[in-house]
């Protein structure tokens, strides 16, 4: 049994499926984390503090402005 023949060549599978759902998956949490902070940010500020909502508005704004710069930026991997 140990000397059965396989289908199986290790790097020749195409993955490219693979790779670009990882790639959505990525994204998603990325973008999705800068869009729950930001609210958490803004609806933390509206109710919690004498900010307002102009001022809780102002700065989730400037929080996401932020968050984009961030996110975008690099584009290197490991």
């Amino acid at each position: 049994m140990a000397n059965q023949a396989s289908d199986y060549h290790r790097g020749e599978m195409d993955i490219h499926e693979q790779v670009a759902t990882y790639n959505f998956v990525m994204a998603l949490t990325k973008w999705g984390s800068l869009a729950v902070a930001a609210f958490l940010l803004f609806a933390t500020l509206w109710f919690c503090t004498p900010a307002g909502f102009v001022g809780a508005l102002a700065t989730a704004v400037v929080a996401v402005g932020v968050g984009i710069l961030v996110l975008r930026g690099g584009g290197e991997g490991h």
